[in-house]
């Protein structure tokens, strides 16, 4: 499996989130975009828009399926990355990078407290592929 970056905060639906100032960034983690192989379409949430913990957020196509992409915190969503939207494989390039998903400031914080560690995470991961 690949690294897990220590720095951020993971769902056990394979989301990873990075605090930024008052955001949180959200994208899937190296085992979800490994799982999914050639991602060839992203939906992403419009701006502005409400979403609860857990709720879908936006979805990812590959060439194998559909997936939805989940809130790891309620919040509103801040902004998209627009590059994901014209060149989907920056999700398998640089999931952890340039191929982030979309922002959301955070309207209940103590949510942020469910979500687990790196090695929670990997954990988690690991047991799951079994």
């Amino acid at each position: 499996m690949s690294a897990v970056p220590a720095n951020l905060s993971y769902t056990k639906t394979h989301e990873w989130s990075r605090r930024e100032g008052a955001e949180l960034v959200v994208g899937i983690t190296a085992h979800a975009q490994e799982e999914l192989r050639d991602v060839v379409f992203v939906e992403l949430p419009k701006t502005g828009r409400m979403v609860k913990q857990a709720e879908p957020a936006a979805v990812i196509e590959s060439v194998k399926a559909a997936f939805d992409i989940y809130a790891p915190v309620s919040g509103t969503i801040t902004r998209v990355n627009d590059a994901v939207a014209k060149s989907p494989q920056l999700v398998n390039q640089d999931c952890y990078g340039q191929g982030w998903l979309f922002a959301i400031a955070p309207s209940a914080p103590e949510e942020t407290s469910s979500l687990l560690t790196a090695d929670e995470y990997t954990k988690h991961a690991s047991a799951s592929a079994h």
